[in-house]
């Protein structure tokens, strides 16, 4: 997962040799860090443990994070082009880091031979070597959580099973990521706005795994042959750190208040032109602006970016790029016959998105429901006044 945080986990100076065999002490984990407060944190984060008390290191292998002096960070960031690095730290330190933000921190260990662990240890050694350490990060696909099963897999090949019947395969990714956003509407509103149809496909229980949780129950259900048995791949469940309850405060000013009260408000608005009959153009200007602005950020992230989570977006229907530009016509009072063809074009581009929505072709969020109520009502309205 994204972790702006885990930046101040820097990779440490503690190195070992990849040639080093481990003692018959050493422990193989897979860490499960709890979601977290910030909106970035959410959804939690996975890394992998190695631990050889004989030896005296104890470090963890760590798919999320990449560094802030990375050339044209931020545009990067935003195009989907950034490489994240597997890091590689001190446990106690990674450990000490999630105490602070007290979110819970539960291991796994696995149940692997002498051979298989010290395979576990070449392949991350050879792994965080600078020169293979970088990979391309996609939220859904290849993160941090996603990493864990992948390297399990290939270095136990068909030694371990994952029982992925178990889990419910009716989803879609939006809905996986939902999950969690009950404490960050807005956070919840802004994903909906930016993120695509493509996460409305069901996700297979594979594709689950790019949640920290779903690595966790994977795990938990997972079984390894091992001298001839089939055994849990878990051997032992460890809550290193248990999070403390708090008190969460859940903000009354949702975007479905929010943008309610703001339809109420144009209703009102419109009502009062059609009383007296007249024509609030700087209401018009406004909205056709504002929405124009927002068509703008879709487009560039649909066809500006390399995320694969923004492609075919149908916010693009009412918040139409165009509006840009015809925002400055209201006032021109010469264009008011091309204007209501214009405002019946937005009609009919409103009536899609909701069909869209009804098929379940992209789910929007609640809060649509006032925003294209308040535009199908003000744009109805134009149609008919103006000449």
């Amino acid at each position: 997962m994204k972790h702006i945080t885990l930046l101040l986990l820097l990779i440490s100076s503690f190195f070992i040799s990849t040639a080093q065999q481990l003692s018959n002490t050493a422990e193989v984990s897979v860490i499960t860090v709890e979601a977290g407060e910030a909106l970035n944190d959410t959804w939690g984060h996975s890394a992998i443990r190695i631990k050889d008390r004989k030896l005296g290191f104890d470090i963890v292998y760590n798919y999320g994070t990449y560094d802030f002096n990375t050339p044209n960070f931020y545009t990067k960031f935003m195009q989907g082009k950034l490489l994240f690095d597997l890091g590689v730290n001190k446990f106690p330190d990674f450990l000490r880091h999630y105490k602070r933000q007290n979110r819970g921190v539960i291991e796994q260990v696995l149940d692997l031979t002498q051979a298989q662990k010290q395979a576990y240890f070449d392949y991350l050694q050879n792994n965080a070597k600078p020169e293979n350490s970088k990979y391309l990060y996609e939220f859904f696909f290849d993160n941090c959580a996603t990493k864990i099963r992948v390297v399990n897999t290939e270095i136990l090949n068909k030694e371990v099973t994952y029982h992925d019947e178990l889990f419910n395969d009716d989803v879609t990714f939006r809905d996986l990521i939902y999950q969690k956003l009950d404490n960050h509407p807005w956070g919840k509103f802004g994903i909906d706005i930016a993120l695509g149809s493509v996460i409305d496909r069901k996700a297979t229980p594979k594709e689950f795994t790019f949640l920290p949780s779903y690595i966790f129950e994977n795990f938990k259900h997972a079984q390894i042959k091992k001298d001839g048995k089939v055994l849990p791949l878990v051997k032992q469940t460890n809550f290193l750190y248990k999070q403390r309850e708090t008190v969460i405060k859940n903000s009354i000013i949702t975007p479905l208040l929010m943008f309610s009260l703001l339809a109420l408000l144009v209703l009102f608005l419109t009502y009062r032109d059609f009383k007296y009959k007249i024509q609030n153009r700087h209401l018009d200007f406004i909205i056709l602006l504002v929405t124009g602005l927002v068509g703008l950020l879709v487009v560039l992230l649909w066809f500006a970016t390399d995320h694969s989570a923004t492609k075919n977006n149908y916010n693009i229907f009412w918040a139409f790029l165009p509006n840009l530009y015809f925002a400055f016509y209201v006032y021109k009072t010469k264009k008011e016959t091309f204007l209501k063809k214009y405002y019946l074009l937005l009609l009919v581009l409103i009536f899609i998105q909701i069909l869209l929505w009804l098929f379940k072709v992209e789910v929007f969020n609640l809060a649509m429901i006032p925003i294209l109520l308040m535009l199908s009502v003000r744009y109805f309205y134009n149609n008919r006044s103006l000449t």
